[in-house]
């Protein structure tokens, strides 16, 4: 007689054929679908999406109730991203001047994100391209001059007297 049992020869593949996967389907799709490359950027871009048609449906430039900021509400003072919801809303409405005035270092940095994300998203969407676009190195130096640059811009914007009143929000 033989040790084995129906069960556990119904059990297992026919030779030359993959074993079934076992667990939770739904938790199998999920895992399958984040590891493709292309997952991340198409996140991201939707994230980036959604985020961009809250802030142009809600308008956050029509003054409507007190702050929110607690850096603000606490010191009264404007904090280093004062003004960057109200920039970021100009900018989708291509009103690039306005959008300076509320936060001229964000309008500085955005075509160096946008452009560090195309380079990094397009080869991840489009593997078959046989071109690439020039990456962006941030060295530290280039970092610490932006940071300073940016603290600069944060402690003038809070001067009471012109021309850096131009700069409150």
């Amino acid at each position: 007689m033989c040790a084995v049992d129906e069960a556990t020869l119904e059990s297992r593949p026919e030779p030359g054929r993959p074993e079934p996967k076992r667990g939770n389907p739904i938790k199998r799709w999920v895992t399958d679908m984040v590891v493709r490359p292309w997952f991340a950027p198409l996140l991201i871009l939707t994230c980036f999406a959604g985020a961009a048609a809250g802030v142009v449906a809600t308008n956050p430039t029509d003054d409507t109730g007190p702050t929110t900021c607690l850096f603000k509400l606490a010191t009264g003072f404007d904090c280093p991203g004062c003004g960057g919801t109200r920039a970021f809303y100009y900018v989708l409405t291509l009103n690039l001047p306005e959008a300076a005035r509320h936060h001229m270092m964000a309008v500085f940095a955005a075509p160096f994100l946008a452009w560090m994300y195309l380079a990094w998203a397009v080869p991840r969407l489009f593997p078959r391209l046989t071109w690439r676009l020039p990456t962006v190195h941030l060295t530290p130096g280039v970092v610490t001059a932006f940071l300073s640059a940016w603290a600069a811009f944060f402690i003038l914007r809070n001067l009471p007297w012109d021309p850096f009143t131009f700069f409150y929000v």
